[in-house]
This record gives C-alpha cells, sequence and structure tokens, in this order.
C-alpha cells in the first residue's frame, strides 16, 4: 500500500474529487461554476423579494413557493464552499465532522424539497378540484402547519443514520466521490457493519423521496381526471397551464436524484466523470432551474419581475 493510501485510510480528513484530469483547468472551470451560483442565489433571492414585497402575491401557492426558493437557497450554501473551493485551489479536503454535517444537510434539503414539491402537488390538487373551498382549506395556519411538519419531517428523521456516521471506522482510502459528502459515499468506505444505515437509509428514501413521489402522481391523476370532466377545451388548457410550472419543477429535481441513485448503486465501475457530472446535477440543476421555470411559466411571478426590472432602469 502506497503512503497516500496509509494517509487516507489512517486519517480522519478526507480528500474532495473535483474533475478528474483537469485540475490545471480548474481556474477556467470555476467561472461557470462560479456563475451558476451566483444565478442560484440570485435568482432565489428575486423569487423571494417578489414574493414578500407584493401583497397580490400572498396566497398559498407562492407561499409555497417561496418555501421551494429558501430551500434552494440552503442547498447552494451546503455545498458552496467545498465545490468552489476546490476549483479556486483552497480546499482539497474535508474533516469527518464537517462531512457528516455536510451530508445531513445534503440529505435533509433533499428531503424538504420533496416534502415541499408534495405541498405544491396538494396545492394544485385543491385549486382545481375544489376550487370554491380552496382558500377555506388552505388557511396561513394550516399552510404553517405544513411547513412546519415539513421542516420536522426533514430534520428529525435523519439524525440517526447521519450520527453513526461518526462510529464507523474507515479503512478504505478516504476519497469521496463528489466535490462535497453524500452518506452513500461515507458508507462505501466503511469497513464496520453497515447494516443499519443501509436498511434505515433505504427506508427513509421510500419514507419520503419514494412515497412523495408517489402521491404526487396520484394528485395528477386525479387533477388530470377532474380536468377531463370539463365540458370547454379552453377551461382544461387554462387549469393544466396551472400545473406546468409545478411538473417542470417535479422533473428536474427527481429526474436527478434518480441518475445518482443508480449510478451510486450500480455503476461502481463507472468513469469517476459520471459520478461528478451527475453530483453536480443533483445539487446545482434544481436550484438553478426552478426560479427560471417560476418566472417564466407562473403569469404572476414574471409581470412582478419584469415590473421589478423595469423600474431599476428607470
Amino acid at each position: 500500500m502506497s503512503p497516500i493510501s496509509i494517509l487516507n485510510v489512517n486519517s480522519s480528513r478526507f480528500i474532495l474529487t473535483g474533475f478528474p484530469g483537469l485540475e490545471g483547468h480548474y481556474p477556467w472551470i470555476s467561472i461557470p461554476f462560479s456563475s451558476i451560483y451566483a444565478m442560484v442565489f440570485l435568482g432565489n433571492f428575486m423569487v423571494l423579494h417578489v414574493i414578500r414585497t407584493d401583497p397580490s402575491l400572498h396566497q398559498p401557492m407562492f407561499y409555497f413557493l417561496a418555501m421551494l426558493a429558501l430551500t434552494d437557497l440552503c442547498m447552494g450554501l451546503s455545498t458552496m464552499y467545498t465545490v468552489l473551493g476546490i476549483l479556486w485551489g483552497f480546499v482539497h479536503e474535508i474533516s469527518l465532522d464537517s462531512c457528516i454535517a455536510q451530508s445531513y444537510f445534503i440529505h435533509g434539503l433533499s428531503f424538504m424539497e420533496s416534502s415541499v414539491l408534495l405541498a405544491m402537488a396538494f396545492d394544485r390538487y385543491i385549486a382545481i378540484c375544489n376550487p370554491l373551498r380552496y382558500s377555506s382549506i388552505l388557511t396561513n395556519d394550516k399552510i404553517m402547519k405544513i411547513g412546519v411538519t415539513i421542516l420536522c419531517r426533514s430534520s428529525l428523521l435523519i439524525p440517526p443514520v447521519i450520527i453513526r456516521l461518526k462510529f464507523l471506522n474507515y479503512c478504505r482510502p478516504h476519497i469521496l466521490s463528489h466535490s462535497f459528502c453524500l452518506h452513500q459515499d461515507l458508507i462505501r468506505m466503511a469497513c464496520s457493519d453497515i447494516r443499519f444505515n443501509s436498511i434505515y437509509g433505504l427506508a427513509l428514501v421510500i419514507s419520503n423521496l419514494l412515497l412523495d413521489a408517489v402521491l404526487i402522481l396520484i394528485s395528477y391523476i386525479m387533477i388530470l381526471h377532474a380536468v377531463l370532466a370539463i365540458a370547454s377545451w379552453e377551461e382544461r388548457i387554462k387549469s393544466l397551464q396551472t400545473c406546468v410550472s409545478h411538473i417542470c419543477a417535479v422533473s428536474v429535481f427527481y429526474i436527478p436524484i434518480i441518475g445518482l441513485t443508480m449510478v451510486h448503486r450500480f455503476g461502481r465501475h463507472l468513469s469517476p466523470w459520471v459520478h461528478v457530472l451527475l453530483g453536480n446535477i443533483y445539487i446545482l440543476f434544481p436550484p438553478l432551474m426552478n426560479p427560471i421555470i417560476y418566472s417564466i411559466k407562473t403569469q404572476q411571478i414574471r409581470k412582478r419581475v419584469q415590473r421589478l426590472f423595469n423600474f431599476k432602469n428607470l
């Protein structure tokens, strides 16, 4: 075993992986990544500002959108230091404690985004299938309770599996697959009994991500059934158009997660580039695309953003 491998095995620090083979081009690669992070923060801050300052947007649909934007902001903050740190040359490794903390926030925020998307699907279901009772069902008090439930569900179920990472014996080379930490990446390097982490982690994925996806699918089946019962073709199109933004947001969230999960589960012999590419898409694509999707597809947000920029140009 080489001295580097011995250091990797015995150290409590983990080597972060950027773009293998392109280390000399990191200053150039950092430019688009820095731009993406700037767009993530600018876009989501803009959505939050528009919703906060426009009283006409103080409605359930936009409250849930604000939750989504806040979640995306936090996801960007949780990964920016290590992702840009590698490209800028001042971060090459991460301690076990920091790695565990980062994995907690990444997985917790993923569960939170999934829960928010489910709440938004419920909002669209009520708006289309029971419009006369929409305001009485989704009151401010109930929205607050939904928000607290999402926060508790996302933050309180993960600690058992994350805390256990602290007590595992990591005897394999401490080289991560990404420029950030994930639970499945850490247990891959452990030589201890990881059955609890594997079983509990799978249960979390099933009870959160998979269950949310199934419930979202069911809600859209019921929405489609209600829309097809509308006699007017124009009313059908109008009803479905209110769901386009949410369907796009669900797609940009779940497709990268499915891809990354498949690669971690079955693609251990694939090129490291595949892991790096899917990992960066997983953490950056939803926070980047959600503000763009809602700014383009949601009329109220689009008009308010246009007025915001027109005012600044005066």
